[in-house]
Order: C-alpha cells, then sequence, then structure tokens
C-alpha cells in the first residue's frame, strides 16, 4: 500500500470518527432539549392553575394578602425565567409561596372541603409528581450530554462544535424538605379561627 492510500484512509477514518462523535452530542442535545421541554409543559400547567387556586382561597381568606402576593409574585419570576438555573431558582421561590397558600387554607375546612378547592388540589398534586419526573429525565439527559462533553475523545470536538455543558434543574435541599413538610395548623379554641404558621 502507497503512503498516499494511507493517508487517505487515516483522513477517511477520522471524518468518520468526527461524524460518530458529532451525531451523538446532537443525539444527546435533543433528547436534553426535549426534557427541558416536557418540564417547561408541565409548569406552565402548574403556574395556570395557581390563578384558580389563589381565587378560590381568597374567597374564604381575603385578609391573606401578603400570601397572595407572594404566589402572583413567584408565578410571575417563574413564568419569566430564560434559563434552567434561573426556572430552578424562580421554583423554588414559587414552592416556598404555594406552601405558605396552602397552609393558609389548611386553616379553614370548608375551603379544604368544596369541590373546587379538592379538584385543583388533586390537579397540582399531579403536575408536581409529573414535574418531578420531568425533572429526574432532564437531570438525566443533562448529565449524559454533559459526560458526553467532557469525556475524551468527545470533549475534543464539542467546544468546537458548539456543544455547552447543561445545568442540571435542582431544587434546593432546604427547600425540598420545606415544600415535602405539612404545614402546621394551630387551634386556639372552638370559637376562635384556626391559625396557619
Amino acid at each position: 500500500m502507497s503512503a498516499g492510500i494511507i493517508a487517505i484512509i487515516v483522513i477517511v477514518v477520522v471524518l468518520l470518527i468526527i461524524v460518530y462523535i458529532y451525531n451523538s452530542l446532537v443525539r444527546a442535545k435533543v433528547r436534553t432539549d426535549e426534557a427541558w421541554s416536557d418540564i417547561t409543559v408541565q409548569l406552565k400547567r402548574r403556574y395556570d392553575l395557581i390563578p384558580n387556586l389563589v381565587n378560590s382561597v381568597k374567597g374564604y381568606a381575603s385578609h391573606e394578602k401578603t400570601v397572595f402576593e407572594d404566589v402572583t409574585e413567584a408565578r410571575a419570576n417563574a413564568l419569566s425565567a430564560q434559563t434552567v438555573k434561573e426556572a430552578a431558582q424562580a421554583d423554588n421561590q414559587f414552592q416556598a409561596a404555594l406552601k405558605s397558600l396552602f397552609a393558609v387554607a389548611e386553616a379553614y375546612p370548608q375551603l379544604r372541603a368544596s369541590e373546587n378547592f379538592q379538584q385543583l388540589s388533586s390537579e397540582i398534586t399531579d403536575t408536581e409528581d409529573k414535574i418531578q419526573a420531568a425533572r429526574r429525565f432532564y437531570n438525566g439527559a443533562a448529565r449524559d450530554l454533559n459526560v458526553k462533553i467532557q469525556t475524551f475523545p468527545t470533549n475534543l470536538f464539542a467546544g468546537m462544535l458548539g456543544f455547552k455543558v447543561r445545568d442540571f434543574f435542582d431544587v434546593d435541599a432546604g427547600q425540598e424538605a420545606a415544600v415535602n413538610q405539612a404545614p402546621d395548623v394551630e387551634f386556639a379554641s372552638a370559637d376562635s379561627k384556626p391559625k396557619a404558621k
């Protein structure tokens, strides 16, 4: 075999490796984008349910103005988030505000017993489960993409081809514990109104 044929074979092999690396990065990126899309769909669904929930609680607890303002502000921040990191931070803020809203609702047995509130609460719980599943799927896809971008030999070409490491959609550990903790409700006496903490 001549040196020219060997050089052509080496060039073809290198090109095939680059094509394979590029295609694997594109597949990982598309999976990550798809997973992020799933999260945004579920987050939007949750944020669309919140005004109805706020209105339901307002009918019973109109004096809890600060809680309603906090939920509205958190929802607006979450809807305007542009990056994964911003969305995760906004979601943490939103979870805290939502917990306060449910704590207020706990103080009103008639509200909790209403069919509208129960349906909204059930839909939000279902959506939260879907968000957790979508978050796990996204974080797995982002992990796979990040591993490809940072390992040899893919890391030699990933930067040149425009692939970037993705942020994970994380919930603060303290925030996650707070969200999963049931609100404390204190009953002072039979004729006084219950207070949520």
